[in-house]
């Protein structure tokens, strides 16, 4: 017979690991039963190999492979300790500040860290500004420069980033000076102000010691000078791509809604921007004065209101004053004043050039003047006046033509006309077209098409102007008016106006819609704060968000 089995304790002690810490903690303070000494500058830390071999890979190779520190009682090396080597980066991490982040990013490669290699690298990029002026960017060498300003994700303009390649040349002139052209080749000319190209770098002393630097100023100066009647096929090989590099992707394109008609009562003096991300309006610096029916703006990343009727004084007076808005800075400004006062007019931007046409006079009578500011020289001049004077037409331009439909006469009768504006030559033609049917409409260009939205009527047109042929898109919920619209991110967004309800009353609206070409359908976006109407709806873009703050 088997023997009867043998009872089996199973013991266990729960306390036993924290007592052998504690003990061998008491062991290595006393120094005892130490077999190596760890130095970390003048201080010595006697330690048990055989608990750094199972801390870390390291020693376990040091002590077990025959490596020549096996024979050695000091050992002053890189440790392997995973989890304190990420407590350390962590740490590091949240010490990153613009001063410091070049620092942290060089010493990530030292220490071969991922994580803090790309925090760094991203507060770099995002903090470039205070970053440029640090001492540290002065020290990184011609690669690691390089390696920023090209990146599309700086969040620069481009004026800083020509800034900071010469501040970094001139702290070593001797043997940086030489790289200035492949430096400025960085430079993304195509989204510099004109005025700060050609009479600030142009005039740069270590520009105008690069014969390529030049000739390369001199190929945009041809091309914008040219006013878009040459192509960049027409220019050096090098010139393209440089010409057609594309706007840093850390540039937000922002919409901006201002001026106009609140809730039918006063003219406002709001401007608002509309924040993407949080999906909700947030209020700009206010425009210094009441103006009524003034016209509306974009170039250069810069807001101009221009003329209008000034409300807020005794007596309404028709206004030749610009004012400018800088999302940067979020202040407003004077700029350079028209020609004529005007009110009710229309305005569009191409190249370097605002286009100021037609609307009421000084007299309150329709005027078919058209008039033209250079940013480049900051002066307005006189250009062809339009064939017919018309009020409220729908304006764009394209392919460089301005283009302006319809519209009301002075007895107030829809204009079936296109009148055609060539900007190279400074003439106009018309074309008579039976599609043609509105007043107080919007028109906005996606990919050179031409989109009409509303106008008294629900109808929105898409605008072939290689063509000349209208094509019907999804139509408005009502007959809308007196609204504004901008292009932004390939699609339509159309805010306020005016609508025919169901009774035939024309009532005010606070709508904030979306159409999307592709798919040829509209989206509410939400509500704008107020109704509004004869307001200005724009795409600006920007790299600081400093209207945030205030």
């Amino acid at each position: 017979m088997d023997p009867p089995a043998a009872e089996v304790l199973h013991y266990s002690d729960e306390e036993q690991s924290s007592t052998l810490l504690l003990q061998l903690h008491k062991l290595r303070a006393e120094s005892i039963l130490t077999d190596v000494i760890l130095c970390a500058g003048r201080t010595e830390i006697p330690c048990h190999r055989n608990v750094l071999a199972s801390s870390s890979a390291y020693f376990r190779a040091m002590f077990c492979n025959g490596f020549r520190e096996t024979r050695q009682t000091k050992a002053a090396s890189m440790l392997q300790f995973g989890r304190l080597f990420e407590a350390c980066s962590r740490f590091l991490q949240s010490q990153l500040r613009p001063d410091n982040c070049l620092s942290m990013f060089r010493l990530s490669d030292l220490m071969n860290c991922d994580s803090l290699r790309k925090k760094a690298k991203e507060m770099a990029m995002e903090s470039f500004t205070d970053v440029s002026s640090s001492e540290d960017l002065c020290e990184l060498s011609l690669q690691e420069l390089m390696g920023y300003l090209e990146d599309d994700s700086l969040c620069a303009q481009e004026e800083e980033v020509f800034e900071t390649l010469v501040a970094w040349i001139r702290h070593d002139p001797i043997s940086r000076r030489g790289t200035i052209s492949n430096l400025f080749k960085k430079v993304r000319l195509r989204h510099l102000h004109p005025t700060y190209l050609f009479q600030f770098i142009a005039n740069d002393p270590l520009i105008q010691s690069s014969t390529l630097c030049t000739e390369i100023i001199e190929s945009v100066r041809r091309l914008m000078f040219s006013i878009g009647t040459r192509s960049i096929r027409d220019f050096v090989v090098d010139f393209k791509p440089l010409w057609a590099a594309p706007r840093r992707c850390s540039h937000d394109d922002t919409l901006v809604v201002v001026g106009g008609r609140r809730n039918n009562e006063l003219t406002s003096r709001e401007a608002l921007v509309f924040d993407e991300k949080k999906q909700k309006w947030q209020r700009l610096t206010k425009l210094p004065v009441r103006l009524y029916k003034a016209s509306h703006v974009a170039l250069h990343s810069i807001l101009y209101v221009l003329g209008g009727l000034i409300t807020n004084t005794s007596s309404s007076q028709v206004s030749r004053t610009v004012y400018t808005l800088s999302l940067k800075t979020n202040q407003w400004r004077t700029a350079e004043p028209m020609l004529e006062p005007r009110f009710a007019h229309q305005t569009v931007s191409y190249l370097h050039f605002i286009f100021v046409l037609g609307g009421l006079g000084s007299d309150r009578q329709l005027t078919a003047g058209v008039e033209r500011y250079n940013s480049m020289f900051n002066q307005w001049e006189a250009v062809a006046p339009m064939p017919e004077t018309v009020l409220y037409p729908a304006v764009a331009t394209t392919n460089q033509r301005i283009y302006m439909f319809g519209g009301q006469d002075a007895t107030h009768d829809p204009v079936r006309l296109i009148q055609v504006y060539h900007i190279g030559r400074n003439m106009w033609c018309t074309m008579e077209n039976r599609t043609v049917k509105n007043v107080s409409a919007p028109a906005v260009v996606l990919d050179e098409t031409i989109y009409i939205i509303g106008g008294y009527t629900r109808r929105v047109m898409a605008y072939d102007t290689e063509a000349n042929r209208f094509v019907k898109c999804a139509n408005l919920k009502e007959r809308r008016m007196h609204h504004a619209a901008t292009g932004l991110n390939n699609k339509l967004y159309v805010t306020g106006g005016r609508y025919v309800s169901g009774h035939d009353a024309i009532e005010d609206t606070d709508a904030f819609e979306c159409f999307d070409p592709k798919t040829d359908t509209w989206t509410c976006k939400g509500r704008l704060p107020f109704k509004l109407f004869d307001h200005g709806c724009l795409t600006l873009t920007c790299v600081t968000q400093n209207w945030k703050k205030s």
